[in-house]
């Protein structure tokens, strides 16, 4: 019969003493106590030899691991993964270590090791599903530019402005500012001009300084971005997916230096942005970049930030008009509104090829279309309704879900 559950070690110990007694029939012994013979024959060893003992239950841990990973490259998973305030997976963790030395633990190794010590945390979310992931194929061909969500201070609040390129995902500037009005966001814009230079275009929603969510028109501070040969984009309204990028940027912000953390002011703000963006660019490896560092793709823009505001040129064959105190120009007979922020700025108005319809340009930028064949009465007013360009919905949907950072 098989061991019951009281007196084990009583009933090995009974079978033991029978088998090892001279002429006993160990093979019937086995049958009648419900054991195997490869089970007898190892308690009858460990009783030779231990006694009463040897009988007693053992771990099957094995008493050597040489596969196991040591307990130094354990401490240095967990510090890498301390320092990123546990945000950082075995992917990131592994291709830190494979930085300093050639053997590097496998991914499910390191996730092992992370689990085993407590260290794995929720997944904030599933992905969603099939995407198409977008990125401009040369550093400063776009930047995306946004204010991450508010937080409080011991002095006040802080409005983090966000600015990354879109190619390497290199991040430009992280500022603590203490508002989102123009001054303030053009003065710390301009400190990135001078570092890294001009980009091509830069991307923003249609907020507050640079854009109005009510009319979608130009704001003084776009029309300043046009002067110095910067194109504006916008996204779409009610859409912040299409700057993915930069929203993907705020929560790794949020994940790996904002969360529990409180701050005395801005300065200390701005310091602890700072360490962290040289963590960011130079340390932190990007899964949307192959795990290399946004420092591997990014180089500065070769446009420098003009210190005087260019000259505005036009062609030749352009028809030029200075827009007037209400930022209206006149046009066969016409009055065409673009908005205040272009007030006394000459404004170019170029022919299509589609008879009566003309394209508006502001220095390299065409910031609307006017058909005059639908206002044929003279003296009328022309509204631009969508002065400022958005993403054509193709780049929408490309950035739609960028997950990988």
């Amino acid at each position: 019969m098989p061991w019951r559950e009281l007196s084990v070690m009583d009933q090995r110990e009974e079978f033991a003493r029978l088998a090892l007694a001279p002429g006993a029939n160990k093979r019937e012994l086995c049958r009648r106590f419900g054991i195997s013979r490869s089970k007898a024959y190892k308690w009858l060893g460990r009783y030779a030899s231990e006694g009463r003992e040897g009988l007693a239950d053992r771990s099957r841990r094995p008493r050597r691991s040489p596969t196991r990973t040591s307990a130094a490259v354990e401490a240095e998973i967990l510090r890498i993964r301390a320092e990123s305030n546990n945000a950082w997976g075995a992917r990131k963790i592994a291709v830190v270590l494979g930085r300093d030395s050639e053997a590097v633990p496998a991914v499910s190794t390191i996730t092992e090791v992370l689990r085993r010590h407590g260290r794995l945390g929720q997944r904030a979310c599933e992905h969603p599903g099939p995407y198409q992931r977008f990125e401009r194929t040369e550093p400063n061909e776009l930047w995306q530019m946004d204010f991450k969500g508010d937080f409080a201070t011991g002095r006040g609040r802080c409005y983090p402005l966000t600015v990354i390129d879109d190619h390497s995902r290199y991040s430009l500037g992280i500022e603590a500012c203490g508002t989102q009005q123009d001054g303030s966001t053009r003065e710390r814009l301009v400190a990135v001009f001078r570092r890294y230079g001009l980009p091509e275009t830069l991307l923003m929603d249609n907020g507050s300084p640079w854009g109005d969510s009510g009319g979608g028109r130009f704001t003084a501070f776009s029309v300043w971005l046009v002067r110095l040969g910067v194109r504006v984009t916008h996204g779409r309204p009610y859409h912040p997916q299409t700057q993915g990028k930069d929203e993907r940027f705020h929560r790794t912000l949020k994940a790996e230096l904002l969360s529990g953390q409180h701050f005395a002011d801005l300065m200390q703000c701005q310091l602890a942005f700072d360490r962290w963006r040289h963590v960011y660019n130079h340390e932190r490896p990007h899964q949307g970049i192959g795990m290399a560092v946004p420092s591997d793709r990014y180089r500065p823009s070769g446009r420098a930030k003009p210190e005087a505001l260019p000259p505005i040129e036009y062609g030749p064959d352009d028809i030029v008009r200075k827009a007037d105190q209400d930022g209206d120009i006149s046009f066969r007979t016409r009055r065409i509104r673009l908005g205040k922020p272009f007030r006394g700025q000459p404004i170019a108005v170029r022919p299509t090829t589609q008879d009566g319809v003309f394209s508006i340009h502001f220095c390299s930028q065409q910031i609307g279309t006017v058909d005059l064949r639908m206002t044929k009465t003279a003296g009328s007013v022309v509204d631009i309704p969508t002065a400022m360009p958005t993403t054509s919905s193709a780049h929408n949907e490309h950035h739609s879900s960028e997950t990988c950072i």
